[in-house]
């Protein structure tokens, strides 16, 4: 199975899709499809993607270029330059509902469906302050923080023994995600707060902010 669009720093798969093997076509479908559903412009988008054949053919470059898409691509022989994208596939093989095979082509696009909705709209992301990543992509990130800081609030007022660590709080939110972040950044780096940033490229890292976007595929 391969064929899927992951955005780093919010973490939604759009579009999920399914191959029986790498394609450069299915891959500049992927992409197409993708700017197109988010109406992404020119100069907005990143692309960081392994050195595989599909990411790296020259349909998929001239692509890129039409669509004003920045290329990105994982160090040789390194295999964490695409962690989001590996957690995510984690996510997805370890899932109990994830079968030891699929029956066919059109079995793995139904099975890899319901994850990739589910994964969205219902998975609670530990790397999104505990939100979803549809939450966090369509800006609903501010209100659910504050409806869970008023319901802690309440409930720190009504039973504050409960507490011995005093009034509890919502997970913050990162403001940016990076890959392999420069040690010395990490080091001095303030904790996040907020969901504002914006992406850079650092050397071999980078940083994945808000809007502009990153897409992260495998």
């Amino acid at each position: 199975m391969k064929g899927r669009g992951l955005i780093g720093y919010k973490r939604p798969v759009v579009p999920p899709t399914a191959g029986c093997a790498r394609n450069p076509a299915l891959a500049e479908r992927l992409i197409e499809e993708t700017c197109r559903r988010q109406q992404i412009a020119a100069g907005q988008l990143t692309i960081h993607a392994d050195r595989g054949t599909s990411m790296t053919s020259k349909p998929v470059a001239l692509l890129l270029s039409d669509l004003g898409v920045t290329k990105s691509h994982s160090r040789p022989h390194v295999s964490n330059d695409n962690p989001y994208s590996e957690a995510q596939f984690k996510t997805l093989k370890y899932r109990p509902a994830f079968p030891e095979r699929f029956g066919s082509l059109e079995d793995s696009r139904g099975a890899c469906g319901d994850f990739f909705g589910w994964y969205n709209l219902e998975h609670h992301h530990s790397g999104l302050g505990l939100l979803t990543p549809h939450d966090v992509h369509h800006g609903l990130a501010p209100a659910r923080v504050a409806e869970r800081a008023a319901t802690l609030a309440s409930a720190w007022r009504a039973h504050p023994e409960r507490f011995p660590r005093g009034k509890p709080a919502p997970p913050l939110l990162p403001s940016e995600a990076w890959i392999n972040r420069p040690k010395q950044l990490a080091a001095s780096a303030p904790q996040p707060l907020s969901t504002d940033g914006a992406p850079a490229a650092l050397a071999d890292a980078l940083v994945i902010g808000g809007d502009p976007s990153v897409l992260i595929t495998q």
